[in-house]
């Protein structure tokens, strides 16, 4: 099984570290003791197919996962500190706004939980409207936009206490091709110019490109990280899609040699 570090930049503590982190849940190990890193100001992708771990390792970086063991730490502290709630914005799959509010409304609410000054919260909204691109549909109901809409309220939240570290659970799902190239555009900026840390998790593999780095996962592992080129070029492959078939198709080949290794000690006498 390939399995890489990340060293990130020298001297500079990496935005998210984990050792040996495990996750159990029903009796079944959901994520099975994962090391890696994430880097300081880059967007660095989570890719894998549904149900292999994605969200629940997304929910233990934010500290909203029970049940964890190992070592994780986030912007240098253990996972889930107090501390880290103003520092940390989490955008999950499912919208959270309400939908009886406009999205002013939600906003201004938002900014208020988060402890944004009165005096400077009507331009911290318009802020963020204006990064999501929602500004003419401000005054619109929530209950009225689409879903690619509400998830973008969700990501303009998110985006209301200026994190340093931006966790994104899927934000481009079911959005247009115009309006994902749009966020992903944003993404960049906030890495390049505010220096925001955003780990985004998506299970669309033509998205690879997009990022700095890459954490490839399978069946609650890491299979490997590193950029796109890296991957490409660590297994000779044309697309990172390729890239990623090709580390599946060694990982399994060692499990069923591991698996016929161990049943032929069990009946060696």
């Amino acid at each position: 099984m390939m399995n890489k570090t990340g060293a990130g930049a020298p001297g500079r503590e990496p935005a998210v570290r984990a050792s040996g982190l495990r996750v159990a849940r029903g009796g079944a190990e959901v994520l099975r003791g994962l090391d890696f890193t994430v880097e300081r100001g880059t967007v660095t992708g989570l890719l894998g197919p549904s149900g292999c771990g994605k969200t629940t390792l997304m929910r233990a970086v934010v500290g909203a996962q029970a049940r964890v063991t190992g070592s994780l730490e986030a912007l240098g502290r253990p996972a889930g500190s107090p501390a880290l709630r103003r520092r940390l914005g989490y955008v999950t799959q499912a919208p959270s706004v309400y939908t009886d509010l406009t999205i002013r409304q939600n906003l201004d609410y938002y900014a208020a939980v988060l402890g944004v000054p009165r005096a400077g919260r009507r331009d911290a909204v318009d802020a963020v409207l204006a990064d999501v691109d929602l500004t003419a549909r401000a005054d619109a109901l929530a209950a009225d936009l689409s879903g690619g809409q509400r998830s973008r309220v969700s990501l303009a939240v998110a985006l209301l206490g200026t994190p340093e570290l931006l966790v994104l659970d899927e934000p481009t799902v079911g959005l247009d091709p115009v309006l994902r190239r749009s966020l992903w555009g944003l993404f960049h900026r906030l890495a390049a110019e505010r220096g925001t840390t955003l780990l985004i998790s998506s299970h669309v593999m033509d998205e690879a490109d997009r990022c700095d780095r890459l954490l490839l996962m399978r069946a609650g592992r890491i299979l490997a990280e590193g950029t796109p080129d890296d991957l490409r070029e660590r297994t000779g492959a044309a697309s990172v899609e390729e890239a990623f078939l090709r580390l599946v198709d060694a990982d399994e080949k060692e499990e069923n040699e591991n698996e016929e290794g161990e049943r032929k000690a069990k009946v060696t006498p």
